[in-house]
């Protein structure tokens, strides 16, 4: 028969640290710090969108863009880190964030909504498309150049003016 004891150790323990959604390698976390790799800072972006702050998620996440690196585990970390920060988004506030960026941004914004293409997760694609109207509202239109197997890079341009 069991023992009623009054003991609380077992409060002690921080169930919070266990969450799934916090967990991060600190063995690959090192690594990619110890080597300078670019790209955005995951926690802060988490941080960020726990707080609600989309906006600021959006310009973290889209900041310190690994865009030259030839670590393509870099590169992917990247792209899921802006495609959570894009599927959080309400619809109502696609809009104001891409008109926070500038020309650049909006490529690089292109760039990431077009990799999301490639690889799609549940309910990323109608999401991208939001983004994808969003960023052509701004009168921008984007060349596809493809490479072999993969995309290869998006240039802006601006539409000419319509004549009546």
């Amino acid at each position: 028969m069991a023992r009623n004891t009054l003991s609380s150790r077992f409060r002690r323990v921080d169930i919070d640290e266990f969450d799934e959604n916090k967990f991060v390698d600190e063995q690959e976390e090192a690594a990619a710090a110890a080597a300078g790799e670019p790209g955005p800072d995951p926690g802060e972006v988490d941080g960020l969108l726990r707080q609600g702050d989309m906006l600021r998620a959006f310009h973290a996440a889209l900041r310190n863009s690994p865009v030259n690196t030839k670590n393509q585990a870099v590169k992917e970390r990247a792209q899921g880190v802006v495609l959570k920060v894009l599927t959080n988004f309400k619809s109502s506030e696609i809009e104001q964030a891409v008109q926070s960026l500038d020309r650049n941004g909006v490529d690089l914004l292109m760039k990431y909504i077009y990799k999301g293409f490639e690889k799609p997760t549940e309910n990323s694609s109608a999401v991208l498309l939001q983004w994808h109207e969003k960023a052509h509202a701004d009168k921008l239109e984007a060349f596809i150049l493809s490479q072999g197997n993969g995309l290869c890079c998006v240039l802006g341009r601006q539409w000419p003016q319509a004549r009546p």
